[in-house]
């Protein structure tokens, strides 16, 4: 069990009054973490200045574990101590671990080796910690706690025959080395902040004051003179809000007071940490250009303590980029990252440049990619050229790879290698590296530091395992840059643990996070566990935890502010109820200033600019300042149903250019198979052109000539992505193809004798003040002459697509009012299984099968005469031309959010920012 230290007391006050005056007098103080030493350190300064000095030594204090350690360090170089254990590092101890787990029987099974060492480290540890071995060997065990005595079995030989030990260990034999070597510069061992320690410690700590060492316990000042300040539990909404309302109250107690100390504590800072960091950025300094590229980077009033993963950094995930695509394949998007990158060579000369092919790439590349593909899709592209010195480094990169990467080596030689694949490719970049991306650089360098020194527990190792092991060593490495001392610390509930403040915030506070649920392990025996009442092994020690933690809280700070959630954030939100241990804390609102936001800071300094003169002459002016403009227009009829979409979305596209990164994906997408359809359809009326040439051939005949077909349609689409139509996906895609167009062409049986006189056939057309490039899919005569213009579609179309001021579908009416004038249907041809047939409007009831005349259909009730419809089609069609080309591009979607829904615009034209207002039945036709 826990034990309290029956040592003598210090006060606070008294420690520092004999740190100033016996610097050199042997005093070290431990503290139970970092955090709390670095406060400790800071108490000591301030204390310092307020005495006058002007210089001073750095008093002596570190956490219990950095202490052992540096004792066992010295001991290494002293005469007395002739032999010592080498000491594991954690790498090299889960290394172990894994070895001893894969050699096991047992363990056989087992599909999450690198994790299930993890929690045997930990329940090693703790078995060590708690002095648990002993009962462990006569204590009922279950099959998990077996397995798990047999694994430390085997790990204490495996460290014993080579002269190891570890941190769990290490306490235990710096005992003994202190036996043979004591300390003669250490007088006095103060243990600050420590409210119950483990036996392990307990021995340690009995043993050194049996010497010439004195011993002394501390408490911060709150614990004996809590502060009797304010003490509020406040409710929010969410979340969001919570975070929100904690921010603004940081920043109104911080202008109130600029030396004060302000703590917000969050229980599920990992969770949250994300938006925390935003939000507190948005409401300390609203001022997003910080934000931008090449801003200069300003230093934030608040911190968060909790480090982000080591290989979540930018320039981390580079180095993991690069030796990914040094290994086998990558996914495309990686490359995408890496080709982009700012910590590669010539990545700010070539920078457009590079940003251009990868828009080109994703167009060809799949998901996943190797380094020669890659190289092929470069050079296929011009890459080569455009960027000769990325092309020249992914070259060198190859070449290397194959002579230095495939044969199995010592990690330390594969340390050599990622060194030189780094310099390969330039790495770091052209541009210098700011602070930040500096020290990420240099805590990098210490994993692959930790990497080489697993040469001792790990003689060879394959390149393909040594990413993923790296890759976990970044995981497990929490690093936050240092920065300046700041105000307001945003601290998990552990690190706040002894810290002392002016203004504390804990928020979270609901029964479902406070107190923290149990964590026992595993791998000891949950009973014995709670017998030697570990921390968190059961609900009443965690409960006991959490108490003591609320308790420093509320004693900790002149203000404390508790708040709670009423609804939980998930999709299903529910109501949260506060945690029991808060239920006695007054309750009630605060009142928060009101800041506001950089948008809204934005649109008060709006203004609007009023043109004078005749509207019409403005806009005809425009039409004339356009006029060259609007002759040029690519994009053919997609420019007229963008914009009866939305205007800005026409201008987006078809003026700006602007369109969205394609995502590479496997096999076909819906638009290459509908190509793939149109192409066979083509070639294959290409061949019959009649009605009577399909009616008289016979069916093998006709399959060779869909296979012809088919194989052509394949081949084209081979050109830009020859990997997707291959082998046997190309064989089912073939048959495919040949059974959907026996399918389509049985239903061309139905109609009347007709020829087909245009397929695929480009027309330049004039549409109001626009001019554009169209292609048509095909067009039919009748024997009687009459004329019916055919669209291809793969998927179900409706009539209903073609009308309206703003139809979703306007090709066919505009190639009947620019191109055939004289039709006498159009028509969407459905090919799709299942979903085969014409859906159209026809003058006649006779020209389609299934396609009703005008006269019989619903149509009729709309518009009094095919005449009226045509002369509609004309008004609306020529009327979205002709604002298209006067330059009208209001953000303006036809149906919001639906219109909305797949737009790649929206990050263009901010549309959820326009319309938050608007209800979401708007339809504009």
């Amino acid at each position: 069990m826990s034990l309290t230290l029956q040592f003598p007391a210090i006060h606070v006050d008294e420690i520092f009054k004999r740190l100033a005056a016996e610097l050199d007098a042997g005093i070290t103080i431990v503290t139970p973490n970092r955090r709390l030493a670095l406060a400790l350190k800071n108490q000591f300064d301030t204390y310092q200045i307020s005495q006058k000095k002007v210089v001073w030594d750095s008093a002596d204090v570190l956490p219990f574990s950095a202490w052992i350690t540096r004792f066992y360090s010295d001991a290494l170089y002293t005469e007395q101590i002739t032999a010592a254990p080498t000491l594991l590092t954690s790498d090299q101890t889960q290394v172990l671990w894994e070895t001893v787990i894969r050699s096991c029987n047992s363990s056989q099974a087992l599909l999450a080796i690198p994790k299930t060492a993890k929690l045997a480290q930990e329940a090693w540890q703790l078995a060590h910690a708690w002095r648990l071995f002993p009962q462990l060997e006569t204590f009922p065990a279950n099959e998990d706690v077996n397995i798990f005595k047999e694994w430390a079995q085997h790990y204490q030989q495996l460290t014993e025959q080579a002269c190891q030990t570890d941190n769990a260990r290490l306490s235990d034999c710096v005992i003994k080395l202190y036996q043979q070597m004591p300390l003669q510069n250490l007088k006095t061992l103060i243990c600050y902040g420590f409210d119950a320690v483990t036996p392990q410690q307990a021995a340690f700590l009995a043993e050194i004051s049996t010497t010439d060492c004195e011993v002394r316990i501390a408490q911060p000042k709150f614990h004996y003179q809590p502060h009797q300040g304010d003490k509020l539990c406040t409710t929010c909404v969410d979340s969001k809000e919570e975070i929100h309302h904690a921010s603004i109250w940081a920043r109104a107690r911080l202008e109130a007071n600029n030396n004060a100390r302000i703590g917000i504590v969050v229980p599920t800072l990992e969770k949250y940490r994300s938006h925390i960091t935003r939000v507190f950025s948005l409401v300390m300094k609203p001022d997003v250009t910080a934000a931008l590229p090449g801003a200069s980077r300003q230093i934030k009033p608040f911190n968060v303590s909790l480090g982000l993963l080591l290989a979540t950094y930018p320039l981390v995930n580079t180095i993991f980029q690069i030796m990914t695509l040094s290994g086998k394949e990558i996914d495309y998007e990686q490359v995408s990252l890496l080709l982009r990158s700012p910590f590669i060579g010539g990545s700010e000369t070539e920078m457009n440049k590079r940003a251009l092919l990868d828009a080109q790439l994703r167009k060809l590349a799949e998901p996943s990619i190797t380094l020669e593909r890659l190289l092929t899709l470069i050079k296929h592209e011009n890459g080569d050229t455009n960027c000769p010195q990325l092309f020249d480094q992914l070259s060198r990169l190859n070449k290397f790879r194959q002579l230095n990467l495939t044969s199995e080596q010592t990690p330390s030689a594969f340390t050599r290698n990622i060194s030189e694949l780094l310099d390969i490719i330039g790495f770091p970049g052209e541009r210098g590296l700011d602070s930040n991306e500096y020290q990420v650089l240099k805590k990098w360098y210490e994993v692959i530091a930790a990497f080489t020194l697993l040469d001792s527990v790990m003689p060879s190792i394959q390149y393909d395992q040594v990413i993923p092991r790296l890759r976990r060593m970044a995981m497990e490495t929490l690093f936050q840059p240092e920065t300046p001392e700041v105000p307001i610390q945003i601290l998990g509930a552990l690190e706040a643990d002894g810290l002392e403040f002016d203004h504390l915030w804990v928020m979270g506070l609901s029964d479902e996070v406070w107190p923290m649920p149990p964590r026992p392990n595993p791998f000891l025996p949950i009973e014995l566990q709670r017998q030697a009442k570990l921390p968190m092994s059961s609900t009443a020690e965690s409960l006991a935890f959490s108490q003591r933690l609320t308790n420093g809280w509320l004693s900790c700070a002149n203000e404390v502010i508790l708040s709670y959630s009423l609804q939980s954030d998930e999709k299903d939100a529910h109501a949260l109820k506060p945690s029991a241990l808060i239920k006695s804390v007054p309750k009630g609102m605060l009142e928060l200033p009101v800041y506001e936001s950089h948008s809204e800071q934005i649109k008060q300094m709006n203004m609007l600019e009023i043109c004078l003169g005749d509207e019409n002459e403005q806009t005809l002016a425009k039409a004339h300042q356009n006029n060259e403009e609007n002759k040029n227009i690519s994009g053919g009829t997609a420019v007229i149903k963008d914009y009866a979409a939305c205007p800005f979305r026409a201008f987006a596209r078809h003026r700006l250019q602007i369109e969205s990164l394609v995502i590479p994906h496997a096999g076909l997408n819906a638009l290459e198979r509908g190509t793939l359809v149109h192409e066979v359809l083509a070639h294959s009326w290409q061949q019959l052109e009649t009605k009577n040439t399909l009616d008289g051939i016979s069916f093998a005949e006709l399959d060779k000539l869909l296979n012809n077909a088919a194989n052509k349609a394949i081949n084209h689409i081979r050109q830009y992505r020859p990997t997707i139509l291959s082998g046997r996906f190309a064989t089912i895609e073939k048959e495919r193809l040949v059974r959907l167009a026996h399918t389509w062409l049985d239903e061309e049986r139905k109609r009347e004798n007709f020829t087909v006189t245009e397929i695929e056939k480009k027309h330049t057309i004039q549409i109001g003040d626009l001019t554009l490039n169209i292609r048509l899919d095909r067009v039919d005569q009748l024997a009687n002459g009459s004329r019916i213009i055919i669209d291809y579609k793969t998927k179900k179309q409706s009539v209903t697509s073609m009308l309206g001021e703003r139809p979703d579908e306007p090709q066919l009416p505009l190639y009947l009012l620019t191109s055939e004038p004289g039709a006498a249907a159009l028509a969407f041809a459905q090919v799709k299984t299942g979903e085969i047939g014409f859906t159209g409007i026809a003058y006649d009831g006779d020209l389609l099968p299934a396609v009703k005349a005008f006269s019989e259909s619903r149509q009729n009730t709309q518009y009094d005469s095919w005449e009226a419809l045509i002369a509609a089609w004309q008004f609306n069609l020529t009327s979205l031309a002709n604002r298209f080309a006067t330059g009208d591009a209001k953000v303006d979607p036809k149906k919001y959010p639906q219109t909305c829904q797949y737009c790649d615009m929206q990050p263009f034209c901010r549309i959820h920012e326009r319309m938050s207002s608007m209800p979401a039945t708007k339809n504009n036709n």
